[in-house]
């Protein structure tokens, strides 16, 4: 994100505007239903009807996808709870109430028991608490043998142009490139099977796309309102930088074993 609007960040006004523009959007992040079933597909072994923990859901973008791809049950998880409700909402339009359990709760210490589940999904969320720290509870609620498949910003570049480097260290200062990732990884008590970079169009088509479009509408809305329309500005800018400056930086789909 632009540091235009950095004054602004952590304030109830931010976080007004953020939500206003992100809940309405199909996804909180890039990704898409085609690299998910690549991902799947790298998981082998997985039961045809899975245990499926969806850690950082959003709005279930991505549940759902886990819903058609697979026979399986999946609890998804996540901290804000308007994105929960309409999880809901959408699995009870679509007849999915049975297999799918939406819950609010703290990704670092997930309400659920342990050793449960034969796969845990996250696309661009286990970064808030750590990937290292992320991988432990990953581990804790996983069967042996089961299978984590997550996504994760990494840079391709060593030298971004500085309003790239401030945006996405203004949110994850961590942030390394892949390699960083697979070591992590080889450190840790999972198995590497598999990494690929997601597509461009994984970051336009459901996500940047329409949050252009949703700015726009919202800037119509609060065109009397100079702090909201710096604020829509600063969130603006996102998509464009990515426009310019894709090359940078990517996100990586990331599947690995825990060991027996």
């Amino acid at each position: 994100m632009s540091t235009e609007s950095a004054g602004l960040w952590g304030t109830p006004r931010f976080s007004e505007i953020f939500f206003e523009v992100f809940d309405a959007l199909p996804r909180q992040g890039p990704g898409n239903k085609a690299s998910a079933q690549r991902a799947l597909a790298m998981c082998a072994g997985l039961p045809q009807a899975p245990a499926i923990l969806d850690l950082g859901c959003g709005s279930g973008c991505q549940t759902l996808y886990l819903a058609e791809l697979t026979g399986g049950s999946i609890t998804a998880l996540d901290s804000h709870e308007p994105a929960i409700a309409r999880l809901r909402a959408e699995a009870a339009r679509r007849g999915l109430s049975g297999r799918i359990e939406a819950m609010v709760g703290d990704m670092a210490d997930p309400p659920v028991p342990q050793a449960t589940f034969d796969l845990v999904w996250s696309e661009g969320a286990l970064y808030n608490i750590g990937i290292e720290p992320a991988l432990d509870v990953c581990a804790r609620v996983l069967k042996p043998g089961g299978h984590l498949v997550f996504t994760d910003a990494a840079w391709r570049r060593d030298d971004p142009p500085e309003a790239v480097r401030a945006g996405f260290e203004a949110d994850y200062p961590g942030m390394g490139r892949v390699e960083d990732l697979l070591a992590l990884i080889a450190r840790s008590r999972f198995e590497l099977l598999g990494h690929f970079t997601l597509p461009d169009e994984a970051w336009w088509d459901d996500f940047y796309s329409p949050m252009e479009a949703r700015v726009a509408d919202l800037r119509r809305k609060y065109s009397d309102d100079s702090e909201a329309l710096e604020l829509l500005a600063g969130i603006g800018r996102e998509p464009e930088l990515h426009r310019l400056h894709s090359d940078c930086y990517a996100y990586e789909f990331i599947v690995c074993r825990l060991g027996s």
